[in-house]
């Protein structure tokens, strides 16, 4: 079964982790998810969903939520989780959003918590990591830990959609950053207008 690890950190945009994440399980795909305590509020002020406030409330809702589908929730603090190994196959990892602060820790090996962790294991075993930078402007700092990262291997999809398709909605710009990061991970999709598709 092809597997995904999907973290949502605490920046703002978490509905890029939600969407990725819903069409991932949609796929049949497996998906490891974890997320940041800070997330879990974020997600519940920018969407309007109500994830709990601690691992076990987010489990449970989870568990109904995604009932039907492959998905294999790990609390950030649980750093025995699979997805701390590399001895547990998946196909890459995305941190959708991805804070300035979980991508400096993850440029310099900083595992503080599962996500890191789980960053850090994807790097040393060569597999795909994708991160969607979120904030504006960009300090020089920021644009260093990028370039580390970049220089790593590490994929970087700034939270920057395009115009040309003429998006007549939020969903349409969201879709656009999904679909390229689906694209990155060699994962046929259709969900947004690709140039010059009519």
């Amino acid at each position: 079964m092809p597997s995904f690890v999907v973290a949502i950190s605490g920046a703002s945009g978490a509905v890029y982790g939600v969407r990725l994440l819903e069409y991932l399980l949609k796929e049949k795909y497996r998906v490891y998810l974890t997320l940041t305590h800070e997330a879990r509020f974020i997600i519940r002020d920018e969407l309007g969903l109500e994830w709990g406030a601690h691992f076990s409330e987010t489990a449970e809702i989870l568990k109904k939520r995604y009932a039907d589908f492959d998905l294999v929730y790990c609390d950030e603090k649980e750093m025995t989780a699979p997805i701390a190994s590399g001895s547990v196959p998946t196909q890459g990892m995305i941190v959708a959003p991805c804070s300035m602060k979980t991508l400096a820790a993850i440029a310099h090996g900083f595992s503080s918590n599962l996500i890191e962790r789980a960053a850090d294991v994807t790097l040393k075993e060569k597999r795909p990591l994708l991160l969607i930078p979120r904030e504006t402007p960009l300090s020089p700092v920021h644009l260093r830990n990028m370039l580390t990262l970049s220089e790593m291997g590490a994929t970087l999809i700034p939270a920057m959609p395009a115009f040309y398709h003429h998006p007549r909605s939020i969903e349409d710009m969201i879709d656009f950053i999904v679909g390229r990061v689906l694209d990155s991970l060699k994962i046929e999709n259709r969900i947004y207008q690709r140039w010059k598709e009519s």
